[in-house]
């Protein structure tokens, strides 16, 4: 309780001052907003006036005679005099208006000087390139108490055309700032964030080049506000003391922290009446569940008046209930684990006794004479034996070890046909130890052997070749023979039962070329082997043709384990 009550008082506590501090940013920021625009409109003024001196009658006259040549003389200056006399007494911060000829010749006031020796070329050129426009210069470097502007005359009657300029000089005074009694700083800087009025009186370099809302000064921290004017560039920014922000903010944290106290005294109070209607039940319950670390499942008859009491009892019985249920289900599941591994044994027990029941046979008949039958019966039984063994360890096999097994598998063909059938396996000794299924090439064997070579009169032929394919990496396994093949029909009929997955079986097989096609597709899929092609000439024979990747080794057997499962 004191946890959530000392969380819920610094939220609360954090929450009321990032409010106060933003309502007072939110302040700062109107007052930037109300001294910006008090600035512009001073700003304005200035442009005003100066405007009305730049587009006076008696100065576009003065200045379109200077132009054509003409000497002014000396009562024109006067009344040119009298005029911004009249124009500086309408304000009370321009304090001289200066007018200068189109080749930068002071006519007023009457001392001939030049323009130049006022101000730089560059305010000179900056004043052409804003055609008439006001430009603000900064304080004047003959006298730092003045601010200077200027504007380019344009002479209307001329399709205004430049014909002089107009220099005024600003007081300081005409921008001030006035003293906050709460230590609140103001800075306005102009364009070039040169300061134009303060009321800070150091280095404001670190002000202006602070781009965070917070800074320390003097030993202070203090809010930043910034308001730039979209008129004439000027930026404002407003300094005010963090610390007066907070003021009343420590009156908010004694009273949540007497809230605080009361409430936590309270809980003590009130939770120990409640807590024993709360713990008695629950070391019941508890007393039940340790029962239940000693191999005990029994169900807790409590009745309880606290509802999530009762619930978590009944819950308790429930779980009694179903670990029971459970216990009884892996129980028999053991039972029927344990008979089917007895079966399996049995399974194992089958293939033993035909393979010795054969090797039997092979040692009668040798001690009989007859060779020829005893080595038939060796390859029946190795036949056997390598296609029976279904372990996962032998799933993958050699091309050697799948190659000796289509020799045996011929071997026992040649008996059944005798002269009629010879076969021939071509393969290059370098690739015995490359990888692939098992029973991979001998289906298509047998395959060509039943429906190729049976229903021939002559001698039929069934070829293996197994050379490296044009594509790097790959081998290609042909099997063909000299059959009376397969027309165009029904090989366009094997293709679609192969790409629909409705394979038939080859007859005393169980294993059809779909088979071997979709197996092709399963183990080297990502391999990029689409599957088996078969190119057939009737009354010339057929070719089962398709490729496998070249790699081999031991690591390549355990990457297609992975591959596989």
């Amino acid at each position: 309780m004191a946890i959530v009550l000392l969380l819920v008082g610094a939220v609360t506590f954090n929450s009321v001052a990032d409010l106060l501090v933003n309502n007072a940013e939110t302040q700062i920021q109107e007052t930037a907003l109300q001294t910006n625009g008090r600035m512009e409109s001073l700003f304005e003024q200035v442009d005003m006036l100066s405007k009305q001196v730049a587009t006076n009658s008696s100065v576009q006259s003065l200045l379109q005679r200077t132009m054509q040549g003409e000497t002014v003389a000396y009562q024109d200056k006067q009344s040119l005099v009298q005029l911004t006399n009249m124009y500086e007494a309408y304000s009370n911060g321009i304090t001289s208006f200066e007018i200068y000829t189109n080749n930068t010749r002071r006519i007023i006031p009457i001392d001939d000087a030049s323009l130049r020796s006022r101000i730089s070329d560059q305010w000179i050129s900056k004043a052409d390139e804003a055609k008439g426009k006001l430009v603000w210069i900064g304080r004047d470097s003959q006298d730092p108490q003045y601010f200077l502007a200027i504007r380019r005359i344009s002479l209307i009657d001329r399709w205004f055309s430049k014909g002089g300029y107009l220099l005024m000089r600003i007081d300081e005074s005409y921008f001030q700032i006035t003293e906050d009694p709460k230590q609140q700083y103001m800075i306005v800087l102009d364009d070039a964030m040169n300061p134009v009025a303060s009321n800070y009186y150091r280095d404001i370099g670190p002000i202006v080049d602070s781009d965070s809302s917070r800074l320390e000064l003097n030993k202070n921290e203090y809010m930043m506000v910034k308001r730039t004017s979209q008129t004439n560039g000027w930026t404002v920014l407003i300094l005010t003391p963090v610390s007066s922000l907070m003021e009343g903010v420590s009156a908010l944290r004694n009273a949540v922290l007497f809230s605080a106290m009361i409430g936590f005294i309270f809980f003590m109070i009130s939770s120990y009446f409640l807590s024993t209607l709360i713990t008695k039940p629950l070391f019941r319950l508890t007393k039940a569940m340790k029962a239940a670390n000693n191999g005990k499942l029994s169900f807790n008859h409590m009745n309880s008046s606290t509802i999530e009491i009762k619930q978590l009892n009944d819950t308790y019985n429930q779980l009694v209930e179903q670990t029971n249920h459970l216990i009884q289900v892996v129980y028999e599941k053991e039972l029927i684990r344990s008979r089917t591994e007895l079966k399996a044994l049995q399974a194992q027990i089958d293939p033993h006794f035909l393979f010795n029941t054969l090797n039997s046979l092979y040692w009668s008949l040798e001690e009989k004479g007859e060779d020829e039958l005893a080595q038939q019966v060796i390859a029946m039984s190795d036949l056997f034996r390598y296609t029976i063994t279904n372990s996962s360890s032998q799933e993958w096999v050699t091309l050697k070890q799948e190659r000796d097994h289509i020799e045996r598998y011929m071997q026992i063909m040649k008996m059944r046909f005798g002269d009629r059938f010879t076969g021939k396996i071509e393969v290059n000794e370098e690739f015995f130890n490359v990888k692939i299924p098992k029973l991979l090439i001998q289906p298509l064997v047998e395959n060509a052997i039943v429906h190729g070579i049976r229903s021939q009169t002559g001698t039929g032929f069934v070829k293996v070749l197994i050379s490296p394919s044009y594509k790097n990496g790959r081998l290609r396994v042909e099997v063909a023979d000299n059959g009376a093949g397969i027309d165009e029909p029904t090989i366009q009929q094997i293709y679609e039962s192969m790409e629909s997955g409705n394979y038939i079986a080859s007859k005393g097989t169980g294993m059809a070329i779909g088979n071997v096609h979709k197996r092709l597709k399963l183990y080297y899929e990502e391999e990029g082997i689409k599957g088996i092609a078969i190119t057939s000439r009737q009354n010339e024979g057929t070719s089962v043709i398709f490729e496998i990747p070249a790699k081999r080794g031991a690591d390549h057997e355990s990457e297609n384990n992975l591959n596989c499962g």
